[in-house]
């Protein structure tokens, strides 16, 4: 029976999927590595894994992609964890600080400058730790998943970037899918499938077994994965990923 290499990613946004592989019978049939988002990419993009649940921005960049779940990290509306700090207005940004932790994040925020907000901004890429430092006057900056949580309070302007993008779009925002770079055995799939679904319906179980590890109390964690992240991969979010493909192909660089 053949072992498949999955790379997750250990935000709490996903520890569900976590749960859901860990307390079903699929867990003999994978080998598990957790990753941040862009690594988890990068690793799926040179073959290291077979499956991956990778921001969507980089699956244009794959040879050979399927999403293979009927779930995903999405959001209908306001995600809490993909946001845009800044202590002046977003007309009054000049430079935009990039997260280094995803693609996904990057290419949102440049559809959402260009397209929507009409602003232009110098862009700068991040290097880890920078969440710790505070922003200038004039400097935005994402930050993405759970280092978000604990700088809430530290800034005067903060913006949602699913919440943004639904404005724009009137659609949710799917930011990372569980893609394969090769053919996977049927079985294997129902049964990832309800692993998958497994852990989405058990979340206060998710909750209990991952709280010692989260920044946010057992309530702020529960709330946060129902009421913030959409998992179902549904007709409305399939929309909203194609709008988003088409607003990333016509992007200019």
């Amino acid at each position: 029976m053949y072992l498949y290499k999955v790379s997750g990613i250990s935000y709490l946004n996903t520890l569900p999927f976590l749960y859901g592989l860990e307390n079903h019978k699929i867990h003999d049939r994978i080998e598990l590595s957790l990753d941040n988002p862009s690594v988890c990419a990068e690793k799926l993009v040179s073959n290291k894994t077979d499956i991956g649940l990778i921001p969507v921005a980089a699956i244009p960049q794959m040879n050979q992609s399927r999403i293979i779940s009927d779930y995903c990290i999405g959001a209908v509306g306001p995600v809490k964890s993909v946001i845009l700090f800044s202590n002046v207005p977003i007309n009054q940004i000049k430079t935009i600080w990039l997260d280094y932790q995803s693609r996904t994040s990057v290419v949102l925020i440049k559809i959402l400058a260009q397209k929507f907000w009409k602003i232009k901004v110098n862009w700068k890429n991040a290097k880890p730790g920078y969440e710790k430092s505070l922003l200038s006057n004039k400097d935005g900056g994402i930050i993405i998943g759970d280092r978000a949580f604990p700088i809430m309070k530290r800034y005067p302007y903060i913006y949602d970037l699913a919440g943004e993008w639904q404005k724009y779009t009137n659609l949710p925002f799917v930011f990372a899918a569980w893609v394969a770079n090769k053919n996977i055995e049927k079985d294997f799939l129902m049964e990832f499938n309800q692993a998958m679904r497994y852990g989405i319906d058990h979340l206060e179980e998710t909750v209990n077994s991952f709280s010692k590890t989260s920044v946010l109390s057992k309530t702020d964690m529960l709330n946060y994965l129902q009421n913030n992240i959409s998992y179902s991969l549904d007709q409305q979010k399939q929309k909203g990923l194609k709008r988003f493909f088409d607003e990333l192909n016509t992007l200019k660089s």
